[in-house]
């Protein structure tokens, strides 16, 4: 009887385990892409009121965030999404980040970009960062588009880049790509209280991601924090900041003062603190009888990724550097601060310690927060 009774028991557990592994627990469906960037944008980083150090006042006064488009929480999430999208591309390969990667400093390795289909840009990929302290808003290198919302979808309907140029329908078979795609109309919503999808919807997302991209946490802004006065905007530029070397200091020194005070006078074009261009630099003197004015990005993460100039002709800060020491060609756009007394191209005569201590300097100016804050990354992984 004993024996029976065990025996029993020992099929009933059998029994029992396989059934236990063969049935299916209740779990959670896994959450759909939809789901999981509707769930992103409706709680979305801080984008609109990024934690500005006391120094940056002076850049404030240069943004471009206009009062009709101003960059929101949401409103930027979009734009990232956007940005990161392959979808943008006419056959789903290319995104506007494919050409901007975030830990380059939001530029391409490559001196040009691969567009969709294997072809080159015609100009090397602008670093992004510190885009809203630009005063007069222009964008690209030949400054061809008034603002960031201009230029957003400009790539979209290259030929090269990424393909809804006329002959694949242009924006509107990009809409209508976007609205057949589950995740855009519930976004949009989010942002605009409508799920229409527009070019005009598009451009402002983009652009407020865009303007979002700032740069304020570099060893530059560390140790300008520690001199700036802000009852004196500008200030604490010439003192030794007490996180920097002496080759550093020394470069900083070189930086902001004027040619004329025996300096390299590099702050006159490229201000601190977010080293964006002032708006009425002209061109530096690349090519002889240049007729051209051209924009350059923030020098922001500048010593990152390589390839300067808008086609990319320089390899590296120490060609650069050489460039504005003895390279500068005369040219109807040049520069006025580019032409020495006697109507002659502007040379510096740096020593070589001068072209070290220059470039220990430009790379405090590496923001490694920016390069890998998740608020700018990609929403898609």
């Amino acid at each position: 009887m004993n024996k029976l009774f065990y025996f029993l028991l020992f099929i009933v557990s059998l029994l029992f385990s396989s059934c236990q592994k063969n049935s299916t627990p209740l779990e959670q469906p896994k959450a759909s892409l939809k789901d999981k960037l509707l769930e992103a944008i409706q709680n979305p980083p801080n984008y609109a009121n990024p934690n500005y150090p006391t120094h940056f006042v002076t850049a404030l006064n240069t943004d471009n965030n206009p009062t009709d488009n101003p960059v929101t929480d949401k409103g930027a999430y979009l734009g990232r999404v956007l940005f990161y999208d392959t979808q943008l591309s006419i056959n789903n390969t290319i995104s506007c980040a494919s050409c901007h990667k975030q830990e380059d400093g939001f530029t391409d390795q490559n001196v040009f970009s691969i567009g969709f289909d294997g072809g080159l840009t015609g100009m090397h990929s602008m670093r992004l960062a510190n885009g809203r302290f630009y005063a007069p808003a222009f964008q690209f290198w030949d400054r061809r588009a008034a603002n960031q919302e201009e230029q957003s979808v400009m790539p979209i309907q290259d030929a090269i880049e990424m393909g809804f140029d006329s002959t694949a329908g242009g924006l509107d078979a990009l809409l209508l790509r976007l609205e057949n795609l589950d995740y855009y109309p519930p976004l949009f919503h989010e942002v605009y209280g409508t799920s229409e999808i527009s070019v005009i919807r598009m451009e402002k997302a983009i652009a407020q991601f865009l303007r979002s991209i700032v740069s304020f946490e570099s060893r530059f802004d560390e140790g300008y924090e520690f001199t700036f006065n802000p009852n004196l905007p500008g200030s604490g530029l010439d003192t030794d900041f007490p996180n920097f070397n002496e080759s550093e200091n020394r470069g900083k020194h070189l930086y902001v003062t004027p040619v004329h005070l025996g300096g390299a006078g590099c702050n006159a074009c490229h201000q601190a603190p977010a080293f964006t261009l002032d708006g009425i630099v002209k061109s530096n003197g690349l090519d002889a009888n240049e007729t051209r004015i051209f924009k350059s990005p923030s020098l922001s993460n500048v010593a990152v990724a390589g390839g300067y100039m808008h086609d990319g002709r320089l390899a590296s800060l120490e060609e650069v550097i050489e460039h504005y020491n003895s390279g500068i060609k005369m040219g109807p756009a040049l520069d006025p601060l580019l032409i020495a007394p006697n109507n002659t191209p502007l040379k510096l005569n740096l020593t070589d310690r001068d072209k070290q201590d220059l470039i220990a300097f430009l790379m405090t100016l590496t923001d490694n927060t920016c390069l890998s804050d998740p608020k700018y990354s990609d929403p898609f992984l």
